[in-house]
């Protein structure tokens, strides 16, 4: 399963990469939303973790071109404030899978995605 983090914290993309990679995911990173929408274009990406709070504030923009060229992956926000504690992340992305702190434990965040991976697996 190949996933997408567009993260613009090199140590906290690190440690999600590390972690996931030793699951088996395959990893491909990405700084910001420009990089990211590369990267949806050329491959297959089966679950993005997407931080709200890039720098320049287009993780809806991903996750809305994620949509439109690659419906069937699923989107894992993530963000280190609880603006959208209410749920409301969900009416925003209609591909948006799941909402975790960017402090969530990094098995915690690969359970989340094994689990989505194979849910957007059986949508190819």
């Amino acid at each position: 399963m190949t996933v997408l983090i567009v993260e613009s914290d090199p140590a906290l993309a690190a440690c999600w990469e590390s972690h996931l990679g030793r699951e088996g995911h395959r990893i491909r990173l990405a700084r910001g939303a420009d990089e990211a929408c590369a990267v949806i274009s050329d491959e297959t990406i089966h679950v993005l973790i997407v931080d709200l709070d890039l720098p320049e504030g287009d993780a809806l923009a991903v996750a809305d071109y994620a949509s439109y060229r690659r419906p069937e992956a699923r989107v894992i926000f993530v963000t280190a404030n609880r603006f959208f504690s209410d749920g409301s992340i969900f009416g925003l992305s209609s591909n948006a899978a799941g909402y975790l702190g960017t402090d969530t434990r990094p098995e915690d965040l690969a359970a989340l995605v094994e689990h989505h991976s194979r849910t957007a697996e059986r949508a190819i």
